[in-house]
């Protein structure tokens, strides 16, 4: 059986064929390069184990994951805040464990930036064009009821709750055939990973011209001294 590599930040644990995967930054998890490095080198282990037949994705402290810090150049159980790019990772799962206190927030335009991490391709197919655009467009917090009638979060339970539901959930799709499961969602997710590829390239070109205007120097000084900003379209 192929042994799990220890990496930083991220704890893990398999049982009755479940693993559970945990972002251990607290009480934030914000991410950058070395964080997303880490768990893929951990879901790709995974891959590879046959004890493992569905992964559950949380995370330590208050937020689940409240975005990135690039300073420095399956099920997700969502607890908090899941705020831009820790919206994108929120969305690699499948499904979405909530509660009433979670916030779901794609606050891109809010900082007058252009959204990532392949968010244009995947909230969409999650809640429809028409719904991410206007999560897009106004940068509002969705709130974890909203976010269940909307679809974006599959099961909402109380806070001390979630974890749990997200581990119950991940054994019920574990009780079946791991063959048909796997055959199952490679036709329900057939060209997804090409799309998000096209889509994260897309992003990534113009949140580089994005990134030079004075509207995201703007966005940015606004977010930090928690106001609302000034944008002026330049």
């Amino acid at each position: 059986m192929t042994a799990l590599p220890q990496v930083d930040d991220v704890n893990v644990e398999v049982k009755d064929f479940v693993a559970v995967v945990e972002i251990a930054r607290p009480p934030h998890n914000f991410f950058d390069f070395a964080l997303i490095g880490n768990l893929a080198t951990i879901f790709e282990a995974l891959q590879e184990r046959a004890d493992c037949r569905a992964i559950v994705l949380c995370a330590q402290g208050k937020s689940f994951c409240a975005g990135a810090n690039f300073g420095d150049g399956s099920d997700a159980a969502v607890q908090g805040a899941a705020v831009g790019g820790g919206l994108g990772l929120a969305l690699v799962a499948d499904f979405r464990v909530a509660c009433p206190e979670a916030r779901f927030v794609a606050n891109f335009t809010r900082l007058g930036f252009h959204p990532g991490f392949g968010l244009t391709t995947t909230l969409a197919e999650v809640i429809g064009p028409t719904k991410a655009a206007l999560m897009f467009y106004t940068s509002r917090r969705i709130k974890g009821d909203e976010a269940l009638e909307m679809g974006l979060a599959d099961v909402l339970v109380p806070q001390d709750q979630v974890r749990g539901a997200a581990v119950a959930l991940a054994r019920e799709i574990a009780e079946n055939s791991p063959l048909g499961v796997v055959a199952t969602r490679a036709t329900m997710r057939a060209g997804l990973a090409e799309r998000v590829k096209a889509a994260t390239d897309h992003e990534l070109e113009l949140q580089d011209k994005l990134r030079a205007t004075e509207d995201f120097k703007e966005g940015v000084k606004a977010m930090a001294e928690r106001r609302l900003p000034d944008f002026q379209g330049r």
